[in-house]
């Protein structure tokens, strides 16, 4: 079986709502406990999650859908990323690059 304890969690409440012994308030609430916080990076872990994927920060910038500049302020301290940037660097992080392919 291939399935994580999660999903089959979730299965398992979806098929509670479904057969109505579940209310679909409590189905999103226990939708909202799956997903994971968004952590920040300091300017040293950014460039290591980049390193480690092997990519130049241009590549690695084409990925995260932003400009190879704003890439180089992360790796520097100049900017923070935040939003959506901080999200997909803690999706490539945990899952690499592929992940956005």
């Amino acid at each position: 079986m291939d399935k994580s304890i999660p999903k089959v969690v979730h299965e398992t409440a979806k098929g509670l709502n479904k057969a109505d012994l579940m209310d679909t308030k409590t189905l999103r609430e226990s939708d909202t406990q799956r997903v994971l916080p968004v952590k920040g990076y300091n300017p040293e872990q950014i460039k290591q999650i980049r390193v480690k994927n092997q990519v130049s920060q241009a590549i690695f910038a084409v990925y995260l859908n932003t400009s190879p500049s704003t890439v180089w302020r992360w790796e520097n301290g100049k900017i923070k990323p935040k939003g959506t940037s901080l999200k997909l660097l803690n999706l490539v992080e945990r899952k690499g690059l592929d992940i956005l392919s």
